[in-house]
């Protein structure tokens, strides 16, 4: 199918699960620049009894437009947008009311960041979340400062191949810009009474995921889940035990 999102269409999948319904829905958010899809967790997750809708942000992965952290973000609001749509809700037999949003990597800043915008947004899961704002997290094991020449070069390092109309430099002046709004560990308040799942492994990033888990803590939130694997940054050995995790936790709400 597609999604329209601020005048583009993008590409997006909708894994409708069986049955009559409503089925409540996980909108799953892939990360920078996506190569790891996470599509055998939609399959698993649509299994339970889940609609799964899937979707390339603007300018990524062949979706029309101009791929940046801000049009992610738009894109993200654009997808719960077309959940809650009447029309669209009935046509994918789905619970527009049971909205969690389950993103990896910079999906899961994605996640972190329009659950915490949305109050209606039922749960948020972050799998190796990264942290748009959370700049020290830009620096490297010797300690190298995070200038806009080293996040552009940490991006271009990713792979851009699969973005249009951005590059490493453009997109490194963004996170400057909104570094301070963009730190994930602020959200904490706002997703103190909703059920949260953090899911970190060896890849780097639990540092500043475990700051949004103490900071969740000192809220009071006795809806938080967190695991950590052994792993790498896309789960390469621990597949099976990353969808277990996914489940269990949609399974408790």
């Amino acid at each position: 199918m597609q999604l329209e999102s601020h005048g583009a269409l993008l590409n997006a999948i909708v894994y409708v699960a069986a049955g009559a319904g409503p089925h409540p829905v996980v909108i799953l958010l892939h990360g920078f620049p996506g190569n790891e899809k996470n599509l055998d967790l939609a399959q698993a997750i649509r299994r339970a009894g889940w609609d799964v809708l899937y979707f390339d942000y603007r300018g990524s992965w062949g979706s029309p437009g101009d791929f940046s952290f801000t049009h992610c973000i738009e894109d993200t609001q654009a997808a719960i947008a077309y959940v809650r749509d009447p029309i669209n809700s009935k046509k994918i037999r789905a619970d527009a009311t049971r909205v969690v949003l389950i993103g990896h990597s910079m999906g899961g800043f994605m996640a972190n960041f329009a659950g915490a915008q949305d109050a209606k947004v039922e749960a948020v899961g972050m799998i190796s979340a990264a942290n748009l704002g959370g700049m020290e997290s830009w620096a490297n094991e010797s300690g190298h400062d995070a200038t806009l020449e080293y996040v552009a070069a940490s991006l271009k390092a990713e792979g851009m191949a699969p973005l249009a109309g951005c590059t490493p430099e453009s997109l490194a002046k963004e996170i400057e810009a909104h570094f301070k709004e963009w730190n994930f560990v602020d959200s904490a308040a706002k997703l103190s009474t909703r059920p949260v799942l953090v899911v970190t492994s060896d890849d780097g990033l639990a540092g500043e995921n475990d700051a949004f888990v103490k900071a969740l803590k000192k809220t009071g939130s006795t809806k938080l889940t967190a695991v950590h694997m052994p792993t790498d940054h896309s789960y390469s050995d621990h597949r099976i035990a990353l969808e277990t995790a996914v489940l269990q936790w949609l399974a408790a709400m």
